[in-house]
């Protein structure tokens, strides 16, 4: 018997709940000019990912110029989508090392001045998607 990879969905956007948004906002205006990282939990539904909690893992570091976590600490969870991340350089861009360590199907980046035209998302191969702020 042979196993089939299922295909990953065609996003176009990650949703937020505005409140959770804001929050991630603050998180990293305070750790400024560290950068953070979390892991973003949720579903995906025809072309949307929703973002419905965020997971901060075992040993994770937020250091200058850099973020991570041991994805080797984690549990085999279904539900985490992607991950975000500050970029407090402001570059809306992933960096190569960005593109070659997505986990999950969302990368989102919250950069320098950390408000939502300062937010940008992309799917696991680098495509830009929208980001939606749900009230």
């Amino acid at each position: 018997m042979r196993f089939k990879a299922r295909p990953s969905p065609e996003l176009r956007e990650v949703v937020f709940p505005k409140e959770m948004l804001e929050g991630l906002f603050c998180m990293a205006k305070e750790n400024h000019p560290r950068e953070i990282i979390l892991l973003l939990r949720g579903r995906v539904s025809n072309a949307s990912a929703y973002v419905d909690e965020l997971v901060l893992p075992l040993g994770t570091t937020f250091g200058l110029g850099f973020s991570g976590f041991l994805p080797h600490n984690l549990p085999l969870d279904p539900s985490i989508i992607g991950t975000l991340h500050s970029h407090p350089s402001g570059s809306l861009k992933p960096s190569i090392q960005d593109l070659h360590n997505v986990f999950g199907l969302v990368m989102v980046i919250l950069a320098y001045p950390y408000n939502l035209s300062s937010t940008s998302a992309y799917d696991k191969s680098g495509k830009p998607l929208r980001v939606r702020v749900t009230e």
